[in-house]
């Protein structure tokens, strides 16, 4: 072996070996995430489409069984009723999110309940509901949105 291929393969060992130490952690991270932490992650990129007035948007991201049993007209009109009485979002902040497998008339699945505690423009104090569950895509996605 040739000094120059030496210090070529010594060269391509150092910049793997780089590339583990910085990328590593990165992917662990991601991966020790909890099933609560992920599904709130997506339920409130959810919510900010929602917050917008992008009601067709936030249905396109939905669930595919939410879409199975809403079209998105129906949805459109639906979630206007109910959110745009209340006028902007002032604040939002998390009140609960439980993992469950089960849920009162749903399949079983992998679901979070999460419930913030949300204040708007004419509605000083609420409970939003929104449930992600593990749609078959491998993504979180919103399967339910109650507020009251």
């Amino acid at each position: 072996m040739t000094v120059k291929s030496l210090l070529i393969k010594m060269c391509l060992t150092s910049v793997l070996s780089l590339l583990i130490i910085y990328i590593l952690p990165f992917r662990t991270a991601r991966a020790q995430q909890t099933p609560e932490q992920l599904a709130q992650q997506s339920a409130e990129s959810w919510l900010a489409l929602v917050d917008s007035g992008k009601y067709a948007d936030s249905w396109q991201e939905a669930s595919s069984m939410f879409k199975a049993h809403v079209t998105k007209d129906q949805w459109q009109s639906m979630i206007a009723a109910a959110r745009d009485p209340f006028g902007k979002l002032l604040s939002r902040k998390l009140k609960s999110a439980k993992y469950a497998t089960t849920l009162p008339g749903a399949p079983d699945g992998q679901y979070v309940v999460i419930q913030y505690e949300s204040s708007f423009e004419h509605k000083q104090s609420g409970v939003e509901t929104i449930t992600p569950m593990l749609d078959k895509d491998g993504k979180w996605r919103v399967s339910g949105y109650y507020i009251k």
